[in-house]
């Protein structure tokens, strides 16, 4: 029964999703879930190049997977003749697969998956199954979308968001170093956490973001950086639209991590499991080491973009 008067809660705000038409669940990794249930997919094969959250996943829920090896193009290195009910999964690093780019890999594999969890702003291709995430691009705590035609047999659940808030509330009105214990801490219960719908608090939260204007700050920053590093970058890039972060690819990238982080410019290791899951002389240890995911999203300025830059540029 709906209670009736009593104090306020959060006002629903403006419902206007980007991926208003998509399935909204509540994790990238239990979206992946979704469709191996979905459509009774037996076996995945995945990149090393990736988070072990996926793998993890796969494990608990005894799943049948294997590793495959990326290019320095970031596009698979994978030959095999799938079965089916077999499945490639097939990671938009960077937002560097194009869409045209997706459908050509559509065409050579058939049994595709298609992770957009770095590509927010990119639209998915009809009939390719596609995952996006939300708290990589926003300030929500969970949030994901699917792109597919399969459907689960049974109803899922709302998940709920309240008490995954803290750190999130927490770093709009002080620092984001006061409240990191509670971000690892989210972070890590999310292993737990069931295949649900997206919540009604982030789903709220994601139906009020300017995304124009967001898109446009992404773009105006990452493209800042890349004439200024460009040169320096041994990737030859692409430049998507509402990207996720510049990809600073450098010889002593763990140099420069560490450099950054004494000026309290914070870059990530994509993936740190895989510094420890494959050999040093691999694409994809290189890669985890040395490419610098340079933040240049809607919370900067060019300001902001130009101490990141000096910063690394310093002797």
């Amino acid at each position: 029964m709906k209670e009736i008067g009593g104090y306020f809660g959060l006002d629903q705000l403006i419902k206007n999703e980007y991926h208003k038409n998509l399935i909204a669940l509540n994790t990238g990794r239990n979206s992946l879930l979704y469709i191996l249930r979905a459509k009774n997919i037996k076996k995945l094969y995945i990149p090393y190049y990736l988070c072990d959250s996926i793998s993890h996943m796969l494990s608990k829920e005894e799943y049948d997977f294997e590793y495959y090896a990326i290019n320095d193009s970031f596009y698979p290195n994978f030959d095999k003749k799938l079965n089916d009910f077999e499945y490639i999964y097939i990671v938009n690093y960077y937002g560097q697969l194009t869409n045209r780019s997706i459908r050509k890999l559509k065409e050579k594999y058939g049994q595709i998956i298609i992770d957009n969890v770095q590509s927010f702003f990119q639209r998915p291709v009809n009939g390719v199954d596609t995952i996006y995430s939300c708290r990589k691009f926003f300030g929500v705590p969970d949030g994901a979308y699917l792109s597919t035609d399969a459907k689960l047999d049974y109803e899922l659940k709302t998940d709920i968001s309240k008490d995954r808030m803290k750190h999130i509330l927490g770093r709009f009105e002080e620092n984001a170093s006061e409240y990191y214990a509670y971000f690892q801490e989210n972070d890590k219960n999310f292993k737990k956490t069931p295949l649900m719908k997206m919540s009604n608090l982030t789903k709220n939260i994601m139906g009020a973001i300017d995304y124009n204007y967001v898109k446009k700050v992404r773009n105006e920053n990452y493209f800042y950086i890349a004439d200024k590093l460009g040169s320096l970058n041994i990737l030859n890039i692409s430049k998507p639209d509402g990207p996720f972060a510049y990809p600073f690819y450098i010889a002593n990238g763990i140099e420069i991590r560490k450099k950054l982080a004494e000026k309290k410019i914070y870059v990530p290791i994509l993936w740190p499991n895989v510094l420890k899951d494959c050999k040093k002389d691999t694409l994809e240890y290189d890669y985890a080491a040395n490419i610098l995911p340079l933040p240049c999203d809607q919370r900067y300025s060019i300001n902001d973009m130009n101490r990141l830059i000096d910063t690394i540029l310093e002797d």
